[in-house]
Order: C-alpha cells, then sequence, then structure tokens
C-alpha cells in the first residue's frame, strides 16, 4: 500500500491546487473548483531541470481543468524540484555543462542520464496512479492520459508502454536510443511534436522515435525552429487531442 497524502490546499481564479505526496515524492494536483464529481486524469512530466510547478506545467494544466474539467497531476522527477541532488545527479550535470562549454554535442549525456532518471521515476508513477484513482472524483475506472515533452518524454515512454489504464499520450523532443524499444509497445493514441531545426536532436532521430511507436493512430507535428523554440499553440492542440481520446470536448 502506497503512502499517499495531502500537504496544502487552495483555491486561485476557479482551479483547485493540493500538493501531495506519495511515499515521499512530492507532487500537485489541480482540478476543477466546481464541477463534476467524477472527471479523467492526466499525469505530466515536466522537462529536465525544471519542477512540478513550472509555469509550462501549470498553464497546460490550465487549459486542460479549464477547457475540459480534467483532473492533472504532476510529480518532480529525481534530482529536480523538492528533491535533493544525489552525487550522480550532479556528475550528470556537471559532464553537461562541460560538454556545452567544449562545444561537444550534449545528446549522449542527456540520453544516459534522463535514462537513469525514468529508472526511478516510472515506479513512482504507476504508484502515484494507484493512488490517484482512490479519490472518488478521479476514481479507478476513468480514463487517463500522460502529457510529458523532453525529459517528459524520456519518463512518459517507458511509463506508458507499462501501463494500461493510460489510453492516449503526448510525446516529443528527445531521441530514440533509450526509447524505441519501449515505443514499439505502445499501442494507444499518440501525438508527437518535434521541432525540424533542433540544435540537439536531428530530425532524423526525432522521425525514428515516431516511426517507433506502434499505434495505429498517431500525428506527428512539425514545426521550424530550434529546440527551445516549441510553439505554445501546441500546447492547445495537445490539450484537444487527450480531451478527445479521454471523452471530454471543449465546454
Amino acid at each position: 500500500m502506497n503512502t499517499f497524502r495531502f500537504t496544502a490546499d487552495s483555491v486561485s481564479n476557479g482551479i483547485r491546487e493540493r500538493d501531495f505526496t506519495v511515499d515521499g515524492v512530492p507532487g500537485v494536483l489541480w482540478s476543477p473548483a466546481t464541477g463534476a464529481d467524477r472527471a479523467p486524469l492526466v499525469l505530466m512530466g515536466h522537462g529536465g531541470g525544471n519542477h512540478k510547478k513550472h509555469p509550462s506545467m501549470s498553464g497546460r494544466a490550465r487549459l486542460l481543468v479549464d477547457d475540459h474539467g480534467f483532473h492533472v497531476a504532476v510529480l518532480d522527477a529525481p534530482g529536480h524540484g523538492d528533491r535533493p541532488r544525489t552525487a550522480h545527479d550532479e556528475a550528470e550535470i556537471a559532464d553537461m555543462f562541460r560538454a556545452r562549454a567544449a562545444g561537444e554535442p550534449e545528446g549522449p549525456i542527456v540520453v544516459r542520464y534522463n535514462d537513469h532518471l525514468a529508472k526511478l521515476a516510472v515506479p513512482e508513477y504507476h504508484a502515484t496512479l494507484d493512488a490517484l484513482q482512490q479519490l472518488p472524483e478521479i476514481g479507478a475506472d476513468g480514463p487517463v492520459g500522460y502529457w510529458g515533452i523532453n525529459m517528459g518524454t524520456a519518463i512518459g515512454v517507458p511509463f506508458v508502454a507499462a501501463e494500461p489504464r493510460i489510453t492516449a499520450a503526448v510525446f516529443g523532443q528527445h531521441w530514440p536510443d533509450a526509447l524505441a524499444e519501449h515505443a514499439r509497445r505502445i499501442t494507444v493514441p499518440i501525438e508527437f511534436g518535434l521541432q525540424w531545426d533542433d540544435e540537439h536532436i536531428s530530425r532524423a532521430d526525432g522521425l525514428a522515435l515516431f516511426d517507433a511507436f506502434a499505434s495505429t493512430e498517431k500525428s506527428l507535428h512539425v514545426n521550424a525552429g530550434k529546440h527551445k523554440e516549441f510553439p505554445r499553440f501546441e500546447a492547445d492542440s495537445a490539450a484537444r487531442f487527450l480531451a478527445r481520446h479521454l471523452g471530454r470536448p471543449a465546454g
């Protein structure tokens, strides 16, 4: 049995925000302040160097809560947010900065480090889903989605591959090296984003990961621009995609 408890509860602008821990791992759950008792759940994964309440996370959550009435939960990844860094974290981060300063590719280090973090985080997401489905406003029989870009994809692909409760998922902007084998086991609908001029992830690598998904329904969203120029309007598309597959149209 997982140890789950809420640690804070507040309401602002129609959204209820509840901090929680699952077996000591900190997370946040955003929900409609008022509305139907039962609604779908979307689990999200944040990007590298960020945290569960980063503006990209709270902004995506607002789209899902305001427009579709969803519940949205995010965990701090290992070594991120309110979780302390280990010596392994510090060594990998130092290696990334060293490669950056030397003009060397950062990708191999990011792939290696994110794969390590995913091995730790995937069981935590399983435990979180178990705990959240005990809440009456979510329930054990409702649809569940996943949304994570960058490191959120590194964690999300192996999680979704091993989690039959996920109905649909949004991924993007990662290398195929450690993920393609997991992607071949994913058959739920997928929306996937990449940047055509990404200076870190080659077009071939981005397309290889998209191609690896076994889903018969999968959409590729490609935009011009570098890695950090991923368009904000893609968040609107991702929210509509999840709403379509989780059964909650806008309004």
